[in-house]
């Protein structure tokens, strides 16, 4: 219904004083509002689009948005409320070209004409590429993107993790190529919904609970979050910030994989390693068997084979320690040795008994003198210090005498200690202790590897389908393309089908697609 023309005597000014005389009287600041507020609300349409230039942009506490819009030659100030704001993709700021979307109404406090703003968009972008662009730009500030922060992927993982919708192709597509390239890994299905309204919370929300409870879960070696392919709407759920926060701040290795090759998001971005599809991702986080258990018997011949050369080695410089001079004929040292001693003993002897006939050569020149000035007296005297010359002679050579003892003790302990006899023992029961040791440890690592197949063996027949076929469950598939029947919308009736249970299959028509009237109709017991 459109507005009827704005007519002045439609308006009923308040008055707070009588009216001048001789005419009317002067209007209020408050009648001159309501007049400029009901022309605005009387001319203008209830939605107004303006185009323009965003500056003095101010969010407050209450959540409301001021700004105003200007172009070339005017401005207008324009008020969003909180309820408005929240459901804004990007951040406003001073220089954005905007499109805003609202009406023109007076703020009759500050007597001033407003335009209260419902919506706003970017123009030349769109709304959710101008939000991912400002998300970029704010975590890359904050370092989230840093490469120093990214964590390695581990080689062997033995338990993974996977954030994803359980109805897409997504996790069929990984869940295939897992066990495709490495059957023996534990696979954890954190189900989540992977877009609309909430799907941001709960995949932050999955994946803080995985990190929180990684030890309960008995260790998570790795993460993969992500969906199959689509448009930027369906993937946004992954451009949020909690997703991002939440895959920064987890301690367990991340890989994203979200849509195809060409799609890019912040989860992208922020994850340890990006995988272009899941089915990539699956391919990034699991080796292949095959080449592992390869890589693993190449490492125990080459530890088998260096092991042999060590042990080669060192009997070859046994043999040639044993050959050299000194453990051949061990005793020509002792012998050099007592050889020097003799000599230096005769040397001693003759050196005393020159001494000693020197010194009687000497008494006996001088005993006529002794003799002839006192000899009694003189002689007492030299013959006191004769007998004390005597004494010190010999301490003297009961000293020198036990010195010598102990060198050549010494000496000969010491000769027994580096000789053959005592050496070749000691290296012979080393050697044989570390071939003992080696063999043993040999023996062992085999033994834990071996289990360690046996049991991956055992946990990969436990997790196959067959295990549950043998409980009572049957799998149905289609008689053309041998599709499984997940739901009724695949069958039709007087279709052929093929059902497979524990000991082998066999094929049956579909009868009528309403179990209700099927259980309706009494039952009748076969002929």
């Amino acid at each position: 219904m459109a507005r009827q023309p704005f007519d002045p005597n439609r308006i009923q000014a308040r008055s707070t004083k009588p009216p001048r005389a001789g005419g009317g009287g002067p209007l209020t600041v408050s009648q001159v509002t309501a007049l400029v507020r009901e022309a605005i609300e009387s001319t203008l349409p209830p939605t107004v689009h303006v185009a323009g230039e965003i500056s003095n942009f101010k969010r407050h506490s209450s959540g409301h948005l001021y700004f105003t819009l200007k172009d070339s030659f005017s401005e207008l100030s324009c008020v969003m409320w909180r309820s408005s704001a929240g459901t804004l993709k990007f951040e406003p700021t001073d220089g954005l070209a905007v499109i805003a979307t609202g009406g023109i109404e007076v703020f009759e406090r500050a007597g001033r004409y407003q335009l209260y703003t419902r919506k706003l968009e970017p123009r030349g972008v769109g709304t959710l590429e101008l939000a991912f662009r400002q998300l970029c730009e704010k975590l890359s500030r904050e370092g989230l993107f840093d490469e120093r922060h990214k964590k390695p992927l581990p080689a062997y993982p033995s338990r993974i993790a996977l954030v994803t919708s359980p109805t897409g192709a997504a996790l069929t597509d990984i869940l295939r190529t897992l066990e495709r390239r490495y059957p023996c890994l534990e696979v954890i299905i954190d189900p989540v919904r992977v877009q609309g309204p909430g799907a941001a919370e709960e995949i932050a929300d999955a994946i803080r609970r995985l990190n929180a409870n990684d030890a309960a879960l008995g260790g998570i070696d790795l993460l993969i979050v992500g969906r199959g392919g689509g448009s930027l709407e369906d993937l946004w759920a992954f451009n949020e910030e909690i997703v991002a926060r939440a895959i920064f701040t987890g301690r367990i290795p991340t890989i994203s994989a979200v849509g195809h090759e060409v799609d890019v998001t912040v989860a992208d971005l922020v994850a340890d390693v990006r995988a272009a599809t899941p089915t990539a991702a699956a391919e990034l986080a699991v080796p292949v068997r095959e080449e592992v258990l390869a890589d693993l018997s190449t490492r125990a011949s080459r530890l088998l084979r260096a092991v042999q050369s060590r042990a080669e080695l060192l009997a070859t410089r046994l043999t040639a320690v044993r050959q050299r001079i000194a453990f051949r004929r061990p005793l020509d040292p002792v012998h050099r040795r007592e050889q020097l001693v003799d000599e230096l003993s005769g040397r001693l002897h003759r050196s005393l008994n020159g001494r000693i006939r020197s010194s009687r050569r000497r008494l006996d020149e001088i005993e006529p003198v002794i003799q002839r000035i006192a000899p009694h007296t003189h002689l007492r005297k030299q013959a006191i210090g004769l007998r004390d010359a005597e004494h010190r002679l010999a301490w003297a050579l009961s000293v020198r005498l036990a010195e010598t003892t102990r060198a050549f003790d010494r000496q000969t302990q010491r000769l027994d200690h580096v000789s053959p006899g005592g050496v070749l023992p000691r290296l012979t029961d080393r050697l044989e202790r570390a071939a003992a040791g080696l063999s043993t440890a040999m023996h062992h690592r085999l033994s834990l590897h071996s289990q360690h197949v046996r049991s991956l063996e055992e946990l990969l027949t436990a997790m196959g389908y067959r295990s549950v076929l043998s409980r009572g469950f049957s799998i149905t598939r289609t008689r053309k393309g041998r599709r499984v029947v997940r739901s009724l919308e695949q069958l039709r009736d007087r279709q052929r089908v093929a059902t497979e249970i524990a000991d082998g299959e066999f094929e049956s028509e579909v009868i009528n697609l309403s179990q209700l009237e099927l259980f309706d109709e009494p039952w009748e017991s076969e002929s």
